[in-house]
């Protein structure tokens, strides 16, 4: 008898289950992913002849929780406008019953494939430009609770952007939450939603172990804020770094001084310890690869003294060469 893979058994289930997309303007292409709630299509758009990518939710859910959890993400996509986020187009009830939403279909690599190929100033750099987007949620009062290396991708010409905000907690009353999307309709009809109040409850532990803060880990709802992200983008930070996820006991070479101490930074223990904002940890990314003081370490002399000495390479040898031309030039003058 042979046996088949897990990956052919994920497509085969996937077969059996493609969404109903009768009477929609989108056309099932096929099954890409599956992700904790839902499954991913690549479709077709009829109407404006383009592929996208349809999140369906794709799990059994009697309580409802998981259907309100998928229309709230396309909710908080919906609100995040910005290059380093995949926008949302649609989103509705399929004839089948399924909850889904329609947004851009990205082609790309994973941060865990794209860093392989990488060296420290270009995965540097790149911390910087997972922040930029993070940045901007943060300033819309969204923190996106589930940050990790599979929900970062790196498009086809080189875009960094965040996937999978169906864990985001909202912390701006103003963006309404979702109670119900009202059912996808035929090519030309609109989709809606209606409102309803947060479904993050205290005590839920929400994340991804290795990357969630200890505040997460708790179910501590209450006292998670912009910094739970910096706590998980810190932990994303030494994984580009070392190559070992946070849980793994580490073989590599320790980082340098500086790099371990943003690291440690970012992922200080007590929420109060950690960097204040995305900006200020960025910021002290951009100082290392300046040759300046960051703000998370305390260099000593030497360490100092060695700093400046990289920093103006050129410009030493230039001076220790002119000193011993000179030195050079007096001994050969008075022989």
């Amino acid at each position: 008898m042979k046996w088949l893979s897990d990956e052919t058994l994920t497509r085969l289930q996937a077969s059996v289950q493609c969404p109903d997309l009768s009477s929609t303007r989108y056309r099932a292409l096929k099954f890409v992913a599956r992700g904790g709630m839902g499954a991913v299509w690549l479709a077709e758009d009829v109407v404006l002849h383009r592929r996208v990518a349809l999140k369906v939710l794709d799990v059994e859910d009697r309580t409802g929780e998981l259907a309100s959890r998928l229309e709230r993400e396309a909710l908080v996509l919906a609100h995040l406008e910005h290059p380093g986020i995949v926008p949302v187009h649609d989103a509705g009830t399929l004839p089948d019953g399924r909850v889904f939403y329609c947004m851009k279909y990205v082609e790309g690599q994973t941060l865990e494939s794209y860093i392989v190929n990488t060296n420290l100033p270009q995965r540097l750099g790149l911390a910087q430009r997972i922040a930029e987007p993070l940045a901007f949620a943060h300033s819309k009062g969204i923190v996106h609770r589930d940050l990790k290396p599979g929900n970062i991708m790196i498009g086809a010409f080189g875009e960094v952007l965040i996937m999978d905000w169906g864990l985001a907690k909202i912390t701006n009353s103003t963006i309404q939450e979702s109670s119900h999307i009202t059912s996808a309709g035929t090519p030309g009809e609109q989709t809606g939603f209606a409102t309803a109040a947060p479904i993050t409850s205290h005590g839920k532990i929400l994340g991804t172990p290795g990357y969630m803060s200890p505040e997460q880990a708790r179910g501590d709802s209450a006292a998670m804020d912009e910094r739970s992200d910096i706590f998980s983008l810190g932990a994303i930070l030494r994984f580009m770094l070392t190559g070992q996820s946070p849980e793994e006991t580490p073989t590599t070479a320790p980082l340098p001084k500086p790099l371990n101490a943003i690291c440690q930074k970012a992922m200080a223990p007590e929420i109060s310890e950690r960097y204040a904002s995305i900006q200020e940890m960025s910021a002290d990314i951009s100082q290392y690869l300046e040759g300046v003081p960051i703000s998370a370490y305390r260099e000593g002399i030497v360490e100092r003294g060695m700093r400046l000495l990289e920093r103006h390479r050129v410009a030493v040898v230039l001076v220790l060469a002119y000193i011993a031309m000179r030195v050079l030039f007096i001994l050969f003058s008075h022989r």
